[in-house]
């Protein structure tokens, strides 16, 4: 294979000049960039080859000199520039001496498509504006009604001042919420999650979700575990929920995580569903070494074509709120511990999210 061809099996166009600023080589992918013909472009100026432009109209031969540097220098950093049909590429260059007292004996180019840099861009922005968005709602409450109770202190009773600091309270809790889940993403996404798993009571750890939030929803919440089911209150937490034994549901997870997995799901279902929503624990029936929990609403679902991307950052299906993180976050945590996602359809026509969770500490 000779350079050319090396050249052209590269993802990246390639420009190659000697030591006299003549092109040596234009790979194919390169030709189509700039416009040329890769064999024609031979022994040409590399500034006649190399049609670049900046935003204030010059070449990038006349920007960086590659021939008139210093002779320390080794070559360009990573620059955008455009096209002569207006594209904006990504160029780096190597300029190389067979030593500092000798002039500069190749100028090798690179250049690369920018709208992955594009593509990221935006999805930053996205990220920006998605987060001072959920950061700005419960900002604004708490600023408003501290601002109120300053402003009107002697005038507001203790019930109304009561109110409204009950409802600081709750805006700076889901304030608090919102930058754990969005430190929970970077360590997501950066493999730094730290996990203290340990052998959990599943039941204990469920119940105590499925109590908490139907504490702070009027939506009916019921509960089934391993064939029993807790309609409300009754059967509590310390006794087992109608009879099912405690030890039978036992689990291998840092009680933390998987309580926040068992909490996004379970608030998910009650914002997007409509009427009861269903939490069901059990053995797995297919696999004895895990746990079955799944989350049962009566919404409108999930259809099947979305289903690979509800476990992607910000992803946000119907009118109704949410960071959008919630489910990014239990994918990451239930396969850090070795667990399984899987949403499927209720018999109801809402969503069914099905997760498993291993007994034991997985083999390593």
């Amino acid at each position: 294979m000779d350079a050319r061809e090396l050249a052209d099996a590269l993802p990246d166009g390639v420009v190659v000049a000697d030591a006299a600023g003549a092109v040596v080589l234009v790979s194919a992918l390169a030709g189509r960039m700039l416009g040329v013909d890769p064999g024609a472009s031979l022994g040409r100026p590399l500034g006649d080859v190399l049609t670049l432009s900046n935003t204030e109209g010059q070449t990038w031969a006349e920007a960086n000199r590659p021939y008139d540097t210093l002779r320390t220098v080794t070559g360009t950093p990573e620059q955008a520039w455009l096209l002569p049909d207006g594209t904006e590429v990504l160029v780096v260059s190597t300029i190389r001496r067979p030593s500092l007292n000798v002039p500069v004996d190749q100028v090798a180019i690179s250049l690369r498509s920018g709208r992955g840099r594009k593509r990221l861009d935006r999805e930053r922005s996205d990220l920006v504006a998605t987060v001072a968005h959920e950061l700005r709602s419960p900002l604004t409450g708490v600023k408003g009604f501290v601002q109120a109770l300053l402003n009107r202190w002697d005038k507001l009773n203790d019930d109304q001042k009561k109110l409204m600091l009950k409802t600081v309270a709750s805006d700076s809790d889901r304030l608090s919420r919102l930058i754990a889940e969005l430190l929970d993403v970077a360590r997501i996404d950066t493999g730094r999650l730290q996990l203290y798993p340990r052998a959990s009571d599943a039941t204990v750890l469920v119940t105590r979700v499925v109590e908490s939030v139907r504490s702070a929803t009027s939506r009916p919440i019921e509960l089934h575990v391993e064939g029993g089911i807790d309609g409300g209150i009754e059967g509590g937490i310390d006794g087992g929920i109608d009879g099912a034994a405690e030890d039978e549901l036992e689990i291998h997870a840092d009680p933390d995580k998987f309580t926040q997995v068992v909490t996004n799901l379970v608030e998910n279902a009650v914002r997007h569903g409509d009427g009861v929503v269903t939490v069901s624990l059990s053995a797995s029936p297919d696999d004895p070494a895990q746990v079955l929990l799944v989350v049962e609403d009566h919404g409108e679902g999930i259809p099947a074509e979305l289903r690979q991307r509800v476990f992607t950052k910000f992803w946000k299906h119907g009118a109704r709120g949410g960071s959008g993180l919630g489910l990014y976050i239990v994918g990451g945590l239930t396969h850090a511990h070795g667990g399984t996602v899987r949403i499927a359809d209720a018999d109801s026509g809402g969503a069914r999210i099905e997760v498993t969770w291993p007994r034991e500490q997985p083999a390593t």
